[in-house]
């Protein structure tokens, strides 16, 4: 395998990490330097330099993508346990799928797409209960 391949695995590895650092710190503004040196030097350890910066940029990605999850399952009376054992659980699962060629860059991707998607359904959800309450 080349090194696009051990770039890939940096960035997906980075991203989970930074799934897994909101997971047990609960607060993205600590999360994202824990992901931020985690991922970079895991990236380092795989694939010195160009593996550390895309780990990096993955654990920046996954601490702000997997933060709308955290945060929402929290506020709906989710316990903190529970939630992070759940995202850690998801942390080690896209660990495991960013050994798969490519799938490291995709899930790097789609980590925080998916938050952004689930951030923006937040807002709209409960509007027709806010126009009901000013009555």
């Amino acid at each position: 395998m080349g090194a696009w391949y051990w770039i890939g695995v940096c960035a997906g590895l980075g991203a989970a990490l930074g799934v897994l650092a909101v997971a047990l710190v609960r607060d993205v503004r600590v999360a994202l330097p824990l992901a931020l040196v985690a991922g970079g030097g895991a990236g380092w350890a795989l694939e010195e330099w160009s593996g550390a910066i895309a780990a990096a940029v993955g654990g920046v990605l996954g601490a702000v993508g997997a933060s709308p999850t955290v945060r929402g399952a929290l506020a709906r009376g989710g316990t903190r346990a529970g939630t992070g054992l759940l995202v850690g659980g998801a942390a080690v699962l896209l660990a495991a799928l960013s050994l798969v060629p490519v799938l490291g860059y995709l899930i790097a991707l789609a980590v925080p797409v998916l938050g952004v998607r689930l951030r923006r359904r937040q807002s709209e959800r409960h509007a027709g209960l806010r126009i009901l309450a000013r009555d």
